[in-house]
């Protein structure tokens, strides 16, 4: 028997939660589901190090980070952009607050509070949330899933697509998806906000963990503009990681795909003056350039290691060695697996949706949140974002509903 809805929107995530918010508050009965355990599994997990929401930036600024989809991203934020997703964090008693980066953190700093007082007010709403469905494929009964239970079959006039690209299969992510759609739908998914490859000495390999900060990096975008970025990364076996690297990802993977490797510049003395540090280094006397490095220049951790992996034996005068210092080179050949990506690149092509994000081939199926064909750094814009085309897409698919309702 297939059991009916006004409404299904499949995946639990924020673009989904919040598809169904919209859905909800036009009446509809809307039935959620979810492959995981629990719902907004993603979720909780971006905020294991401190819930960041959304970015104080201001706008058009803010929309500038997603890049070549920034046109198609700002319609989502005219629904749902960061002043209004404070607001509505404020709501569920978030009480917002902006980090000294422009970060915007709940309180608490956690995703669960949040999740849970969302939820409650969901569920008060009437929405059912039925988690452990999976979605397996579609027949002329409707949306099957594979629950604890056996083959369950849904159908609604209206149902929300919110599946999430293909990072973290684990947490319901895996790109699955895909065959529901026709190929000229779809763009490849890949990698982004992940970490880059590299060849690193055995020694560099064996500091796996160390943290980079601060540092400036610098790389070519792809109209060949020098862009610098201030953060921090860490070293790892294969290379490096890290939020400073995630907005030039595109860029070198762009790089990587056309020549087979990318290379970045670090500033390892960012708060220092090239004159500055050739002046320390010109005074180091009968001192190692590894004891200048550490007690005059303060370096440590990751800094430390670089500096000693690249200059501990440089025959370089010390203007020369200043100047290389703040331009270190790190030559990436590679990308880190899909798998452990933060998020991904790709997806479902603006061409293929309405403004609504309904698709063209066949009306009444909307799409929301990472499967879509966009991308965005960490810092609160992938966040906003997710939830912001969820705004549109629910809005959307209660039109289409409303619509049916009253013929």
């Amino acid at each position: 028997m297939t059991r009916t809805a006004d409404a299904l929107v499949i995946g639990g995530g924020p673009a989904g939660l919040m598809a169904a918010e919209q859905l909800l508050a036009a009446g509809a009965r809307v039935a959620l589901m979810d492959s995981q355990r629990s719902v907004g599994r993603k979720f909780l997990l971006a905020g294991i190090g401190g819930l960041n929401l959304t970015h104080s930036l201001g706008r058009p600024q803010f929309d500038a980070a997603y890049r070549e989809q920034q046109d198609w991203v700002s319609g989502w934020l005219d629904a749902l952009d960061n002043q209004a997703l404070m607001q509505w964090a404020d709501a569920l008693g978030a009480q917002t607050f902006v980090g000294t980066s422009g970060r915007v953190f709940p309180r608490e700093k956690k995703a669960a509070p949040l999740l849970r007082a969302w939820l409650t007010r969901l569920r008060a709403a009437g929405l059912q949330i039925h988690t452990r469905h999976r979605l397996t494929h579609r027949t002329e009964q409707g949306w099957m899933f594979d629950t604890p239970e056996g083959i369950a079959a849904w159908d609604a006039p209206a149902v929300v697509l919110a599946m999430g690209g293909g990072s973290w299969p684990q947490l319901g992510s895996d790109g699955q998806w895909q065959s529901l759609f026709h190929a000229d739908e779809l763009e490849p998914l890949q990698a982004t906000n992940c970490g880059m490859e590299c060849e690193w000495s055995p020694v560099l390999q064996s500091k796996a963990g160390e943290p980079i900060k601060p540092v400036i990096l610098k790389w070519t975008d792809q109209t060949g503009r020098t862009v610098e970025r201030q953060g921090e990364c860490v070293i790892t076996p294969y290379g490096l990681e890290g939020s400073v690297l995630y907005p030039a990802v595109p860029d070198l993977r762009d790089a990587i795909w056309r020549t087979g490797k990318a290379t970045v510049h670090l500033d390892l003395m960012p708060h220092w003056t090239t004159k500055k540090v050739a002046e320390v280094l010109a005074s180091r006397g009968k001192h190692s350039l590894t004891e200048t490095a550490r007690k005059a220049l303060k370096l440590s951790g990751g800094r430390l290691h670089l500096f000693n992996e690249f200059y501990r034996q440089s025959p370089l005068e010390p203007d020369a060695l200043a100047h290389a210092i703040r331009n270190t080179p790190i030559t990436f050949t590679g990308l880190r697996p899909m798998q452990e990506a933060i998020s991904t690149a790709g997806g479902v092509r603006r061409e293929a949706l309405t403004d609504g994000l309904m698709r063209k081939q066949e009306p009444g199926i909307f799409c929301a949140g990472e499967m879509l064909d966009w991308e965005a750094p960490t810092g609160g814009f992938l966040l906003n974002a997710c939830m912001a085309s969820g705004v549109i897409a629910g809005r959307a698919a209660a039109d289409y509903w409303l619509t049916l309702a009253r013929q």
